[in-house]
């Protein structure tokens, strides 16, 4: 019997051991939202049978049959866009460009979830459809923007869930609730079909279970858009060894709010740092608060109200007051006063230029201490704001940035670590989050399951520059057309067989016999031997551009849980084919042959 809450890689080995389908996910699922009984998390819930009756023809995608929950200013194609403001609500139209990636990979969209209105709050609380309740203590706030999703997979009714983060809305609810939030590099991930909050600074977050399900969900949404103008084409890269100079908020940049748990627990995290092999560099932190402080107290805030004007215009009453007080703010800004924003914070962008080349990474706590909802009740800005104060920099100076769970409070509350680094080090941090992860003793969410041991790390990998291929037949070493791969200064990296829930079969047709390989959903797969190869993207290109039908290039998925492109065959292509897949790859079906015809 499969047990919940899964990982990524879990789903992954149990749909291919035939443990579970993802029809019986999508059951287990809705199953779970029922039983954890909190209406403030999703605003929109898809139809189970509507869902159900989608995983029964999914793409053969790195998120194939990943139950997933999307923010609700995310646009889903049929569903409403309500960025929790009712006046506000409208059908989308089309999917945002996550959305098209989500569904490509084949992930099954469950329902839009809850936020502090227009995503304008840490909080979790400024809602009109309610607050979902912290999944660790009832008693604490759920973290904001972000807050329905973050609670979707702390909870354990799904893997993976998207949020948005412009001041740290993709990381404090993480912190809060005991999950992995990663903010991207600006720009990694699309925001078109996202509501803008602070157009210039949001970016697409993803809440996981652990920081590897949090990469591999960026790998598979990542890549540059060219509907979106704030779209990079930001290489994802791979996780490598472990950041060794780890910088840390040095005396003055220490900031607990006088809570000596918290600070406490940020020292026994700093603990697991040094029992890593990282050396830890003290840095004065003045220069990224002084950016911190231009996101609400400067013209950025003018961001928001061009992002809503027309509600304000039009229905002002409709808007949460807290979210209106906040907003209304930007009147007093001129546009001078922007220019002169600008001008501030690229000064400080020089500023913190230095400490970069000292470190490799930066360890700050989530959040300086945990907020409860009877303290935001009484005052709903001042520890919102405090909440904000290791997040509310990182977009402004264009870091990414990872939120783990660290070892609590002594009382048993959250107290998290975020890692952070300069635009497109993203792996850099996964690496060091999982064992930071492992290395505190904490759960996943509040499931109470450990996270599942780190892949080996002596696995060989592509460069950050090159692409990684996976070829089953002629082109394996010593066969006939491995030439192709060694002319275009191809390299071998690594002998490793596919998930079992591959059949391969020999294609007909006149001259030598060419390999095709399926993916099947049946459970009557097996794993086949590979190769996996390292070619730059031009040379990739080119061997592309050669391969006839009906083969093609699609996402493999490798018993040591890598993902390269490899190849595929189109189904019609095996209809007449002999399926050789009991030989367990081309080169044992080639010996098998040699060796009959020898008889």
């Amino acid at each position: 019997m499969t047990e919940f809450p899964l990982t990524l890689s879990q789903y992954r080995e149990a749909y291919a051991s035939g443990a579970l389908t993802p029809i019986e996910a999508v059951r287990e699922v809705y199953r779970r939202i029922a039983a954890l009984a909190d209406p403030a998390v999703f605003l929109t819930l898809r139809p189970e049978a509507e869902v159900a009756a989608e995983a029964r023809d999914l793409p053969a995608g790195p998120l194939h049959g990943i139950p997933v929950a999307v923010k609700d200013n995310i646009d889903v194609a049929g569903l409403p866009t309500t960025c929790a403001c009712p006046d506000y609500a409208r059908p989308a139209a089309q999917d945002a460009g996550v959305v098209t990636r989500l569904r490509q990979a084949g992930a099954l969209i469950i329902g839009k979830t809850n936020l502090d209105q227009f995503a304008t709050g840490l909080v979790g609380m400024r809602s009109p459809y309610g607050v979902p309740r912290n999944t660790l203590d009832p008693a604490l706030v759920p973290g904001g923007s972000s807050s329905g999703s973050a609670v979707t997979v702390a909870a354990g009714l799904v893997p993976l869930a998207l949020g948005t983060d412009t001041a740290g809305s993709g990381r404090v609810p993480a912190g809060l609730n005991n999950i992995v939030g990663l903010k991207p590099t600006l720009g990694a991930l699309s925001t078109r079909g996202v509501v803008p909050a602070c157009r210039t600074l949001d970016c697409v977050s993803i809440f996981a279970l652990t920081a590897a399900d949090a990469f591999e969900g960026l790998s598979a949404l990542a890549g540059f858009d060219a509907a979106d103008p704030f779209s990079r084409a930001v290489p994802v890269g791979r996780p490598g060894p472990l950041p060794r100079r780890i910088g840390v908020p040095d005396a003055q940049s220490r900031r607990f709010a006088g809570d000596a748990m918290s600070e406490a627990a940020f020292d026994a995290g700093l603990g697991d740092l040094e029992a890593l092999g990282a050396t830890l560099v003290p840095v004065d932190l003045t220069p990224f608060f002084a950016a911190a402080a231009l996101l609400y107290d400067g013209p950025w805030v003018a961001e928001r109200w061009e992002a809503i004007r027309d509600v304000i215009a039009a229905t002002p009453e409709a808007l949460h007051p807290v979210t209106r007080a906040i907003t209304e703010r930007a009147t007093a800004f001129s546009a001078a006063d922007a220019f002169a924003g600008r001008y501030r914070l690229a000064e400080l962008r020089r500023a913190t230029e230095p400490v970069w080349q000292g470190i490799d990474a930066l360890c700050v706590p989530t959040f300086p201490r945990p907020q409860t909802v009877a303290a935001l009740e009484a005052d709903p800005i001042g520890p919102n704001a405090e909440l904000g104060t290791y997040t509310n920099f990182v977009n402004l100076l264009d870091l990414c940035a990872l939120a783990i769970p660290s070892r609590p409070r002594a009382d048993g509350w959250p107290a998290g670590l975020t890692l952070i680094a300069p635009a497109g080090r993203d792996a850099a941090l996964i690496s060091l989050g999982d064992a930071l992860h492992r290395a505190g003793g904490c759960s996943m969410g509040a499931t109470g399951a450990a996270p599942p041991q780190a892949p080996e790390p002596d696995t060989p990998r592509a460069a950050d520059d090159e692409i990684e291929l996976a070829v089953v037949g002629a082109h394996l070493s010593g066969l006939p057309l491995n030439g192709e791969l060694t002319a275009l200064g191809g390299r071998l990296l690594r002998a490793v067989a596919t998930t079992p829930d591959y059949r391969l079969f020999a294609l007909p047709g006149a001259g030598p016999r060419r390999p095709g390989l399926i993916r099947v959903t049946d459970g009557a797969g097996t794993a086949i031997a590979t190769e996996v190869w390292a070619l730059t993207p031009e040379a990739f290109g080119r061997f592309v551009a050669a391969i006839p039908a009906p083969l093609g290039i699609g996402t493999l998925r490798l018993s040591d849980g890598t993902t390269p492109k490899g190849f595929l065959c189109e189904p019609q292509g095996v209809r007449d084919a002999e399926d050789v897949s009991a030989h367990g790859g081309w080169r044992a079906y080639l010996a098998a042959g040699q060796a009959r015809a020898r008889i």
